[in-house]
């Protein structure tokens, strides 16, 4: 069954609710990215392998987790409650039917769960995104499915928020199929350390605009 790698930064109020979705035979694999708070006790004591990881960055962590990973299809998400891991069966599937190499669930947001200007930020992204690649991709979220050896192969170099896109694009690239599934997205537990701000968003979006000019 899919190892599911769950970057984590001061994540102690989310980490029970989410561990507790888990689905039966899916391997947790929380990624401790410098939390200052019980992330990685709470996690090690619910029964997750967990990793810590010095360098700063969802990129960063994601790749601490793929090489920690041992299964052939591996998962990533949010460890902030936004996202259900009961989904991931879901998501998982079209991997494992040979259907698509590349599942992104696309986010649909209850009231409330999406700043505004995060949610335009992304809008603008998956159009460009779609622009560029012709994929019929509403949202790039952070909800994923892919073979780890797949993955490997990317070679992916991003450490910081660039991260989702660059997978996206490498795997245009490389011929891979790419495709979103819809998941359930809601208010998350405590304040996004990417979308909660604006100034958050601002470096995000940079960050993207770097993998825009890097990869065309």
């Amino acid at each position: 069954m899919p190892d599911v790698i769950l970057p984590a930064l001061n994540e102690a109020a989310a980490i029970p609710w989410v561990l507790s979705r888990m689905p039966a035979g899916y391997r947790p694999i929380v990624v401790d990215n410098g939390s200052t708070d019980r992330t990685a006790e709470l996690a090690r004591e619910l029964g997750a392998h967990v990793v810590h990881e010095e360098q700063k960055g969802f990129g960063a962590a994601c790749w601490a987790g793929l090489h920690a990973a041992t299964s052939d299809i591996v998962c990533f998400m949010d460890c902030d409650a936004s996202l259900d891991p009961l989904a991931l069966p879901i998501v998982v599937a079209y991997v494992e039917h040979g259907d698509a190499d590349l599942v992104i669930g696309s986010r649909v947001a209850e009231r409330g769960a999406w700043p505004p200007h995060a949610r335009l930020a992304n809008k603008a992204l998956a159009l460009e995104v779609r622009r560029r690649t012709r994929l019929r991709l509403d949202d790039l979220g952070p909800m994923r499915a892919i073979r780890r050896e797949v993955l490997l192969d990317l070679a992916m170099t991003d450490r910081r928020s660039g991260w989702p896109l660059e997978m996206v694009l490498r795997a245009v690239h490389a011929g891979l199929r790419v495709r979103n599934v819809p998941v359930a997205y809601t208010e998350r537990s405590g304040r996004s350390k990417v979308t909660g701000t604006v100034g958050g968003t601002v470096r995000a979006v940079k960050d993207m605009g770097r993998i825009l000019r890097e990869i065309k």
